[in-house]
């Protein structure tokens, strides 16, 4: 399917694979891409740290990369992206004034580092779940981000590969939604 140039698609529906919880198929328009979930499958009740994936709707609000591997460059889309640095962390502490929110490190409470060595941050969509307000142990950090080969479960994101997401994200834009289904 070709797609307009300026124009982006509205919805990218997750459902997940028959028998295999922790994985999915990820369909942007007409393209279909397997995908990772989370360790915990998929729940109605996300709750922090239960390794799931949320179940409903999440809006795409911006972007991170990686800088220092590949181009060098953001990579193409139409989100703001923030290039990563080894400072970027994100509060997974339910009960910090900053849970759920993107911090600079050191930072005392808990958090997640965002420069990773296992490349699964080399671009990380950030989802507005549980944001506005975040809301004590609902869930943090529900990502839009790489694999790691195979497609192992994730901590609750979101995962598709590399290539998978180069062709993903020059299709799609601010308002663009994931619906993760039953």
């Amino acid at each position: 399917m070709q797609y307009k140039a300026g124009k982006t698609i509205g919805l990218i529906d997750v459902r997940r694979r028959p028998g295999k919880p922790t994985q999915g198929l990820v369909s942007v328009g007409s393209l279909v891409f397997p995908c990772a979930l989370g360790r915990g499958g998929t729940t109605v009740l996300k709750r922090e740290g239960d390794g799931a994936t949320p179940l409903g709707e999440m809006r795409l609000l911006y972007g991170y990369f990686r800088g220092d591997q590949a181009t060098g460059g953001p990579p193409e889309c139409r989100f703001s992206m923030t290039r990563i640095d080894a400072r970027d962390g994100w509060c997974d502490a339910s009960g910090d004034r900053n849970y759920n929110r993107p911090v600079r490190l050191p930072y005392l409470a808990s958090h997640e580092r965002m420069k990773r060595q296992d490349r699964l941050y080399d671009v990380c969509m950030v989802s507005d779940w549980n944001m506005h307000p975040a809301i004590r142990n609902r869930g943090s950090a529900i990502f839009f981000h790489i694999a790691k080969p195979g497609f192992p479960p994730t901590e609750g994101c979101i995962a598709v590969s590399p290539l998978a997401m180069a062709r993903i994200l020059p299709l799609i834009g601010p308002g663009t939604r994931i619906r993760v289904h039953r």
